[in-house]
């Protein structure tokens, strides 16, 4: 018997740009377009206009040539910016989508638990999904209801269990789909950035079940932003980029060769980025990210110094300015904030354009991707906001000996930051000779 779980050979993924995607459909909308559809073709080739995809030229490759084998009990990791072809490799690996060349080859039976909204049908119950996924996986019914109680228990959804999962929220829908992917037990688990939705002790409680599945020897497919996860989690990380294959080694490795491709987006242009308000005035130009040298970076250790460099340009508002720092998780939790009004007291008159630099003497991050967003005020009160970029950079911690005692701490379960403290040890007090 083989050992190898997951074979890819030359996998490439093309979409036409603009394609609309289709909705989910009930057995009756099915059966319509059987009969509908083809008078609607021939009604719009005798109005001469074009059908599918015609006329479409531009195209996009979101994978493009991708080699590599995973053997069974490897939990693996796969990393990437946003576009990178991550979603997509899962997708094909789950059959919900076709490669456009090459093959793949998997041998066991897969779960996934990909993007909100794949893999459970809305029309049916709660109840009625776990039992259709355990059935889709090959397990019998008797099988599934030994599962059942610790999937209700974990997704904790027991009060709507009976509702159709269409009305169900994101937060619910999400815990029941990962409780229903690491409970059935399939022999490879695909998991596409489970932690992007949810509340900490969920996420609390996710990462815990992705290490114990991880320990059983069961192959295991994580896609994720949280480094410190794939750092932790995985014994192996393949790096993607612009949707071809650019490693594969040791978390610490590919992480490494990650950060140092995102440190060309240490600087960035917000004078077009998108506003959270269409009537926010672009008063915010730049971010720029510095390291203890001066330097552009966008990877910082946890100790060292950073700086945040804002440019703004403001014609008409250059009176009582208040400029704003927020570092967040990737998943949207507040984590540490700056502010020119609390840090360095109110400044009454600006000039109409420069560029203010919140300089942080000791980071005090753990090892961890986080994200910034930049604001700016007129007057005291964040509620006067006249400028809000949101996410517009990414800040990687890198793990150092914050402490000196040559151990890293990373980040995990326990919280964010780095104090240091003084613990006193009690002495081994000899007894006396008799």
């Amino acid at each position: 018997m083989t050992d190898i779980a997951i074979q890819v050979n030359n996998l490439s993924k093309q979409y036409h740009i603009g394609k609309k995607q289709k909705r989910y459909h009930t057995l009756r909308d099915s059966l319509s377009d059987v009969f509908v559809a083809p008078l609607h073709r021939a009604s719009r080739l005798l109005r001469g206009q074009a059908t599918r995809a015609a006329g479409l030229q531009d195209t996009i490759w979101a994978l493009k040539d991708v080699s590599f084998e995973i053997k069974s009990g490897e939990v693996v990791g796969i990393i990437g910016r946003n576009g990178a072809g991550k979603s997509t490799l899962l997708k094909i690996l789950s059959r919900i989508t076709e490669p456009t060349q090459g093959s793949i080859d998997i041998y066991g039976r897969v779960g996934s638990l990909l993007e909100v909204g794949t893999g459970f049908h809305p029309e049916l119950s709660g109840r009625e999904n776990i039992y259709l996924n355990g059935a889709i996986l090959g397990m019998s019914h008797h099988e599934i209801d030994e599962r059942f109680d610790a999937i209700v228990n974990f997704a904790e959804v027991e009060t709507f269990l009976d509702t159709p999962v269409k009305h169900y929220s994101s937060g619910m829908y999400l815990r029941l789909a990962f409780a229903v992917a690491a409970h059935l037990e399939p022999e490879i688990l695909l998991v596409d950035e489970v932690l992007a939705v949810g509340d900490a002790s969920f996420q609390k409680k996710c990462l815990g079940k992705m290490s114990e599945v991880a320990q059983t020897g069961r192959t295991v497919l994580f896609v994720s932003h949280n480094m410190s996860a794939i750092e932790n989690l995985c014994s192996r990380a393949i790096l993607l980029q612009n949707g071809q294959y650019i490693m594969d080694g040791s978390p610490v490795e590919v992480i490494s060769a990650y950060l140092d491709e995102q440190q060309l987006a240490s600087s960035q242009d917000l004078a077009s980025a998108p506003r959270p308000k269409s009537d926010y005035t672009p008063i915010i130009r730049s971010i720029n990210i510095l390291n203890a040298d001066g330097e552009s970076a966008s990877t910082i250790r946890s100790g060292d110094p950073v700086s945040f460099e804002i440019g703004y340009r403001s014609e008409d508002l250059n009176r009582n300015l208040m400029f704003s720092v927020l570092i967040e998780t990737l998943t949207g939790g507040p984590i540490l904030f700056f502010q020119t009004l609390t840090h360095h007291g109110p400044v009454e008159e600006w000039p109409s354009e420069g560029i203010v630099r919140c300089h942080v003497p000791s980071l005090p991050l753990l090892a961890g991707t986080y994200r910034i967003t930049i604001e700016c005020a007129t007057g005291r009160r964040r509620s006067q906001l006249v400028d809000k970029v949101e996410h517009c950079a990414e800040l990687n911690v890198a793990a150092s000996d914050y402490f000196e005692t040559g151990f890293l701490p990373k980040a995990g379960p326990h919280g964010y930051f780095l104090l240091k403290a003084e613990w006193k040890i009690p002495e081994v007090v000899a007894e006396p000779h008799s």
